[in-house]
């Protein structure tokens, strides 16, 4: 009798959903913990780096924010760049390579020599540092969302999504943190000779934990089923094969709305949680144990309500909750800000106001992600996620701290902070309007052909149907 051939062992399954959250969001936590650094500690740096002879300090700030905007352009490059590889060879790999390069020029700025050792060498190096990281950051957001959103389950995309802005609200909190301690424990001798190196130093030993962890990520289904990879561990090729890619006319229109959407979010986000800090310091005389402590409540706000608003959007719908945050910060920026300019404001409701202004910007930041996979199919949601967020990040972000800083010291008035962020999230909220209110009970591919083929607001599920043969899926 014939002996029966042993069974082939299964394929092992692919990674679980929730180690491919954590995957996706370390590496942002370790980026952005480091943005927040470089803001926090600008007044220093700009000592260390920008200051010559004769050179004010404001004027060695500007050079240290245009230091920070020149990172922030470079982003739209590194996401075009990595967004390409990810979209062609997959999300993993290329996070991977992300995550070296900004670990690697990150560490490399708590070493480098400072303007009395080098001359002008040392903000060139700094510059030329800062463009690496850029180029790296731009690179993380589109993959790290495309891997959250096509592992998340079904109806938790916008929760998912939302723990990209929350490990962002996590990195700048542990930054802001980071400075705060140093401050206390630290001389101001001390801390503006050496001690600013050290939150930099740190970068290493955590991007080599992030490292470790997406070393054990998996491809992505969603990736996996559009190149039709059959017999991939855990996951079956697409049947019928993946529809067409959509037009560059049509990608490039969907990156600029995406934009447009995020605009509010970019703005006042680094107005309130990031620019705050050197703000009070140079225009209301506050101290830096003082700002620092008003960004670690203002990013607390805005850490504690992006997953429950993450989570309300799988539930009522993106818009709503964006919507929301968009027009609360248009409304209330000024009144604020007037509330921190005025002396007789105590503590405690100083502290409220920028733990709401913080936890207002959540409301974007929280569904922000899922929203824009929701744009994006398959085949280049990577390139798309990572242009819409770097685009608007390059010119409403990172942008912020100069156009502040200048408008403030040109025209005397304190309140542009406020004027800046209303504007931005007035025009932000008209973008979001255009957002179909069921977004979030569609499939990725049926929402992204819907998005694309400009189904109108409020199309009920399915309206895409008929589009979808002409667009991706």
């Amino acid at each position: 009798m014939p002996s029966t051939p042993p069974a082939a062992a299964p394929p092992h399954p692919p990674s679980p959903p929730r180690r491919a959250l954590v995957a996706g969001s370390v590496g942002n936590f370790v980026e952005w913990y480091e943005f927040g650094v470089y803001g926090y500690f600008a007044t220093i740096i700009a000592a260390n780096f920008f200051s010559t002879d004769g050179a004010s300090d404001l004027e060695s700030l500007v050079k240290t924010y245009a230091s920070f905007a020149i990172a922030f352009f470079f982003r739209p490059v590194g996401a075009a760049l990595f967004g390409r590889i990810g979209d062609r060879i997959g999300r993993r790999p290329t996070l991977i390579m992300v995550l070296m390069l900004m670990t690697v020029s990150t560490t490399l700025i708590g070493v480098l020599p400072t303007y009395a050792t080098v001359g002008a060498a040392a903000p060139v190096l700094l510059t030329l540092l800062r463009i690496l990281q850029g180029l790296s950051a731009g690179g993380e957001f589109g993959g790290a969302v495309s891997v959250m959103t096509e592992f998340a389950p079904p109806g938790r995309r916008g929760l998912y999504g939302a723990w990209q802005s929350f490990t962002v609200g996590l990195g700048l909190l542990a930054g802001a943190g980071m400075a705060a301690v140093l401050a206390t424990v630290m001389s101001a001798g001390a801390l503006n000779d050496w001690g600013w190196r050290l939150p930099f130093l740190l970068t290493l030993p955590l991007g080599g934990v992030a490292l470790w962890v997406r070393l054990k990520l998996d491809e992505t289904p969603e990736f996996v089923r559009e190149h039709g990879a059959a017999g991939a561990p855990g996951v079956p090729p697409t049947t019928p094969p993946p529809a067409p890619k959509p037009s560059t006319g049509q990608t490039a229109k969907a990156i600029l709305l995406g934009a447009g959407r995020l605009m509010g979010w970019s703005a006042a986000g680094y107005t309130f949680l990031v620019v705050m800090p050197s703000y009070l310091q140079a225009t209301l005389n506050a101290s830096f144990q003082q700002a620092l402590i008003s960004s670690v409540v203002a990013n607390a706000g805005f850490a504690a309500m992006i997953l429950p608003a993450g989570r309300l959007s799988d539930r009522v719908g993106r818009r709503a909750v964006m919507l929301t945050g968009a027009v609360l910060i248009a409304l209330l920026s000024w009144p604020l800000l007037n509330l921190l300019q005025d002396p007789d404001s105590g503590s405690v409701a100083k502290g409220v106001a920028v733990f709401a202004a913080g936890a207002a910007v959540g409301m974007l930041a929280g569904p922000g992600p899922a929203m824009l996979s929701e744009m994006f199919p398959t085949s280049v949601r990577y390139t798309g996620l990572g242009l819409s967020y770097a685009l608007s990040n390059a010119v409403f972000s990172g942008s912020a701290g100069l156009i502040i800083t200048e408008l403030v010291a040109s025209t005397g008035d304190v309140d542009i902070p406020a004027y800046y962020a209303a504007a931005t999230c007035a025009v932000s909220a008209l973008a979001l309007w255009t957002l179909r209110g069921d977004d979030h009970l569609r499939p990725l591919r049926r929402t992204a052909a819907a998005e694309l083929a400009g189904a109108p607001p409020g199309a009920a599920p399915g309206a895409e149907a008929e589009t979808t043969g002409k667009t991706a899926g």
